[in-house]
């Protein structure tokens, strides 16, 4: 696993997590939100009337209401992105990675107002008479190309397959797996249920809601939806206010790091500027989804006589999501201080590496040269051989020439166990790695943690004590929950696309199953392959809708000619 884990992050160094990838991010919500003249601020106050149903007409086609569209979309974006990304971007990055997801956030209300609008404009209707839209119906209608002899090539079909296909892997492995993964995860550690139990309970629900297609799945998110945000709300608001006095130099570290990276502090490293530049923008992606795709399939299926109108009401979502949600997850984060303390955890073997040397996490040399090691400025001898254990215990001596380094810190007070128990007996290490032998043992200690479990420890700082992981807990269990019905929607839709309705029920089984083995599966691998099926999806939509900006301009100018002519008292933009 520690193998298959390198390469996925290697991998996801040149694609995801590559410069080019923010960049193309960040110039398409740039670019459109100087096009279009700050779509995001004019249309802000016209997009809740429109949720509202004020502008709705009689025999408006579609599945779905604004309001149901815009809850199904959001159950796909508030999820563990919102508990456990912001957790991770700033475990990776430091306060700055907040200030870069805000960012994100803000150019993203464009985009997806852009993606939403043109997506919804070319969405078609499929052989069961259900709405069928996503970037690509566009694609494949827009973006053919057409030779001086007047012979068409099908770009635009190749292109719309491609992302078809990329959101058939991206709902496996962005809105499938990591949910599920982080809901067992919160439920054992909180609650002592095994997550193969809780695997079987949520995979059952998950088959009944994702059977009955759009309409029950657009029922139960628009009922979840606010539940999940009141409970996640309460619990945040008593962490703030018990550490109330921290929440203005939290809110000042956020921006005072953005330019020159955040120092080591407590047992957390450090990071580089590019380093949170790139986890927050990447997590604030993960969050919104903003230039993904994915918002403007469910957002099809909306009943609207105009796209724009559709656009619009996607507006709100980067803003509930990532400025309002992901702020207050970031400053519960912050303000409690647990986003630099080591806590005691159970190790997971791909976040975990011996090093051959020891190394004093009180030392700002040792501390400066661990810092370039994870920032891959400097590569540090790893540790190949045996440890012996005695007790739970590694051999004292062995123990001062080693350093053992999980969720990018120097671990300490390591017990080793087998079963439960203390192990006693030999461990083989090859570079730095733990190998199998037979005997499954397991490490513990004091270090840094990161994901859903920074939140949960996060929310005991406070008022409610122990009590606040159960908030922890059950938000997580609402959020992403939520976010894999919507995601099946999105893979449903696919697959309709590539290859028909008649297999959208043998995609719907192998979505439930996956949902239930990734209950047990290692959580960084499953992190690992989300950061990559994330730009497999963003990258042709992105490219998609830069190159139809004129299209995508002259459908808004169209629409506020119409607006102004319904409704002549009311302020147009």
């Amino acid at each position: 696993m520690e193998k298959v884990h390198d390469f996925l992050i290697y991998l996801d160094g040149f694609i995801g997590g590559g410069p080019w990838f923010v960049y193309l991010l960040l110039f398409t919500g740039l670019f459109f939100t100087l096009y279009l003249g700050f779509p995001q601020i004019r249309y802000f106050r016209h997009a809740f009337r429109v949720v509202t149903g004020r502008y709705d007409r009689v025999g408006d086609i579609g599945d779905t209401s604004h309001f149901q569209a815009l809850t199904t979309a959001l159950s796909g974006t508030v999820g563990t992105g919102n508990i456990a990304g912001v957790a991770l971007a700033i475990h990776l990055g430091g306060p700055a990675a907040l200030f870069w997801m805000l960012v994100t956030g803000m150019l993203g209300m464009t985009t997806k107002f852009v993606e939403v609008t043109i997506s919804h404009k070319y969405r078609e209707t499929d052989s069961e008479g259900r709405i069928a839209g996503g970037p690509m119906y566009y694609m494949k209608k827009r973006l053919n190309i057409t030779l001086p002899n007047k012979k068409v090539i099908n770009t635009g079909a190749w292109l719309g397959a491609f992302f078809a296909a990329a959101t058939i892997m991206s709902s496996i492995g962005t809105g499938n797996m990591p949910q599920i993964n982080s809901i067992a995860g919160a439920m054992n550690s909180t609650f002592g249920i095994p997550q193969v139990a809780v695997g079987a309970i949520l995979a059952l629900l998950l088959a009944f809601v994702i059977l009955g297609g759009i309409k029950r799945i657009a029922q139960v998110t628009s009922r979840l939806v606010p539940t999940m945000a009141i409970i996640y709300l309460i619990g945040a608001l008593a962490v703030l206010t018990y550490n109330y006095e921290n929440i203005i130099p939290s809110i000042v570290s956020i921006f005072s790091d953005v330019f020159t990276g955040t120092a080591a502090t407590g047992g957390f490293l450090g990071a580089s500027i590019i380093y949170a530049f790139n986890r927050g923008v990447n997590r604030g992606l993960f969050s919104n989804e903003a230039g993904q795709g994915s918002a403007p399939i469910a957002h099809s299926a909306a009943r609207a006589h105009e796209p724009v109108s559709e656009g619009v009401v996607a507006l709100l979502e980067p803003f509930i999501d990532t400025i309002v949600i992901c702020t207050i997850t970031g400053l519960v984060l912050l303000s409690s201080g647990v986003w630099k303390d080591k806590v005691h955890n159970n190790f997971q073997r791909a976040d975990q590496i011996i090093l051959a040397e020891y190394y004093d996490s009180e030392n700002p040399e040792n501390v400066k040269k661990l810092f370039d090691f994870y920032d891959g400025t400097q590569d540090l001898p790893r540790f190949t051989g045996t440890l012996d254990v005695v007790n739970g215990r590694i051999n004292q001596k062995i123990n001062n020439e080693i350093t053992i380094l999980h969720a990018r810190s120097v671990a300490e007070n390591v017990m080793v166990s087998h079963q439960g128990e203390p192990f006693s007996g030999e461990i083989t290490v090859l570079n730095g790695r733990l190998q199998d032998t037979g005997v499954p043992v397991s490490f513990s200690g004091e270090s840094l943690i990161h994901s859903a479990s920074l939140t949960a420890e996060a929310f005991t700082r406070s008022f409610l004590g122990n009590f606040g992981q159960y908030i922890v807990a059950i938000g997580l269990l609402l959020f992403a929950f939520s976010t894999a019905i919507s995601w099946s929607y999105y893979g449903d839709r696919s697959v309709t696309y590539l290859f028909g309705v008649k297999y959208v029920l043998h995609y719907r089984i192998l979505y439930v199953l996956a949902f239930f083995f990734a209950a047990f599966t290692d959580t960084t691998i499953i992190w690992a392959v989300s950061y990559i099926t994330i730009a497999f999806m963003a990258v042709p939509n992105l490219i998609g809708i830069l190159l139809l900006h004129k299209e995508i301009k002259q459908t808004i100018i169209d629409y506020w000619k119409d607006f102004r002519k319904e409704h002549p008292d009311e302020k147009s933009y």
